[in-house]
């Protein structure tokens, strides 16, 4: 509980503007991706013991490494593989199946969202120029953030099978 209590104000807002990001470009920026490794880096070393803190970022390799295979595939892009890397280590190892089932909840109800949404025209009209308005992929980080907020904000009101 403690760690998500000091994760989440951190990455909160990089999650959000690694949405937007998307929203806006259908790209997530590099600097996103290191600033939420930085987070883990940093802010892990104060509220997680080290070795829980040190065996986490076998998390970011081994995500990092499917994120790769599966962007080689086309599933998924660079950038989504990338961010998904940098969240793995926040992710405490008893929660893993429960923040896939959180994420496989988040991605449709985002991608629903995105779709209604681009079907306003005031709203088209008011944030004109996202390219994820015309592009036919999905701005995954639309669902990684929300997903990684949700995580630690349930995992902060001990929600979540480890209160990581």
């Amino acid at each position: 509980m403690t760690a998500a209590l000091w994760f989440l104000p951190f990455a909160t807002p990089i999650a959000l503007w690694a949405a937007l990001s998307d929203l806006r470009t259908m790209t997530i920026p590099n600097r996103a991706v290191l600033a939420l490794v930085a987070v883990y880096a940093l802010v892990g070393l104060a509220a997680l013991p080290l070795s829980p803190w040190a065996w986490r970022w076998l998390h970011l390799a081994v995500v990092l490494v499917l994120g790769f295979v599966l962007n080689l595939t086309g599933a998924v892009g660079a950038g989504d593989a990338k961010f998904a890397a940098a969240m793995a280590p926040f992710i405490a190892p008893p929660d893993i199946g429960a923040f896939l089932l959180l994420l496989a909840a988040t991605i449709p109800v985002s991608f629903v969202a995105h779709r209604l949404a681009r079907r306003v025209p005031a709203l088209r009209q008011a944030l004109s120029g996202w390219a994820s308005w015309e592009a036919r992929d999905f701005p995954m980080a639309l669902a990684l953030g929300p997903a990684l907020i949700l995580y630690l904000g349930l995992a902060a009101i001990g929600a979540m099978p480890s209160a990581i």
